[in-house]
């Protein structure tokens, strides 16, 4: 990798793809031609992926967990209240082990996309202002070689572009009448 913010935020544990995707990058620009690597049990989405997403998908069991029923006078229940901060507590840290507790704080938890740059995390919007960037364009210049060459073709043949472009001897390579043209052109250019 030679981009520099590329490099600063690459995590040498993981490999390119697994980089490129929690970077919010393509590691491949060609389509998938297979699945996608599986996430192995504990391993989460990182914050790249979209964090609103709805899954159609229903559960077919819920686990028990506590709550408290609210009934009215005849016995029917109008609403059962959960405790919230317990059932995170609790899948957060089924085991309830006290040193995950401390882990989770300095998880790396992925980079933040900013919502106000169309959800587009610090690192894509460094490399999209990197490309967006024209590089200045630079002439071709002549070689030293080939201004031989063309001051050797007018020295013989002066204007005649024609004769220039059938002499096998001097011009090996079969340039044609109209390159031939430039190229002088372009030797005048650089020789005034």
């Amino acid at each position: 990798m030679t981009n520099k913010s590329l490099v600063q935020n690459r995590n040498q544990k993981e490999t390119l793809t697994q980089n490129y995707r929690r970077l919010g990058l393509a590691s491949r620009l060609n389509a998938a031609t297979g699945g996608i690597e599986k996430l192995r049990p504990g391993d989460t989405i990182t914050s790249t992926a979209k964090r609103f997403a709805i899954s159609n998908v229903i559960a077919k069991e819920i686990a028990p967990t506590e709550a408290r029923v609210e009934r009215d006078e005849s016995g029917k229940i109008i609403r059962v209240v959960h405790d919230e901060s317990l059932e995170i507590r609790k899948e957060r840290n089924p085991l309830n082990d006290a040193l995950n507790d401390i882990e989770d704080k300095d998880e790396f938890q992925g980079f933040d996309i900013n919502e106000e740059r169309g959800g587009k995390n610090e690192i894509v919007q460094q490399l999209e202002e990197l490309a967006s960037r024209i590089p200045e364009k630079k002439p071709r210049k002549q070689s030293a070689r080939e201004q031989e060459w063309i001051e050797r073709l007018v020295n013989k043949y002066g204007d005649d572009y024609k004769r220039m472009a059938r002499d096998m001897r001097l011009n090996p390579m079969q340039q044609t009448e109209a390159d031939i043209r430039r190229r002088v052109a372009m030797w005048n250019g650089e020789k005034s």
